[in-house]
């Protein structure tokens, strides 16, 4: 496998996926709050484990975010902005968050500081 110097092809995908995963979750929250939806925890909560597909999706993803938050937390390389990497998580969405910050990672590494 070449170095990890020269990214751009790799970079442009991840930023693709981030778009994708900022646009098409996030149609279907629109839905769901346009629909009735809440995100008043009774409602999200019960909406969220309504069968078994539901809880185990929401279990997936939710872990999947603690274990990307905590490498995130422990990355120092993008300094503060590490921070505002795990708030969007939480509150814009993991298929958003993750690919954007590989994309950001990729950008910094090919630099060879934090940026």
């Amino acid at each position: 496998m070449a170095p990890m110097q020269n990214h751009t092809h790799l970079r442009a995908f991840f930023l693709l996926l981030a778009l994708l995963g900022l646009a098409v979750p996030w149609y279907f929250n629109t839905v769901y709050f346009l629909a009735g939806g809440s995100v008043m925890p009774d409602v999200f909560w019960r909406d969220a484990f309504a069968n078994a597909l539901t809880t185990g999706i929401t279990c997936d993803v939710y872990l999947a975010a603690v274990a990307f938050s905590a490498w995130v937390a422990a990355d120092r390389s993008l300094g503060a902005w590490r921070w505002a990497y795990i708030a969007a998580c939480f509150g814009i969405g993991l298929a958003f968050v993750m690919p954007l910050y590989l994309a950001q990672r990729l950008r910094v590494g090919s630099k060879g500081g934090a940026g």
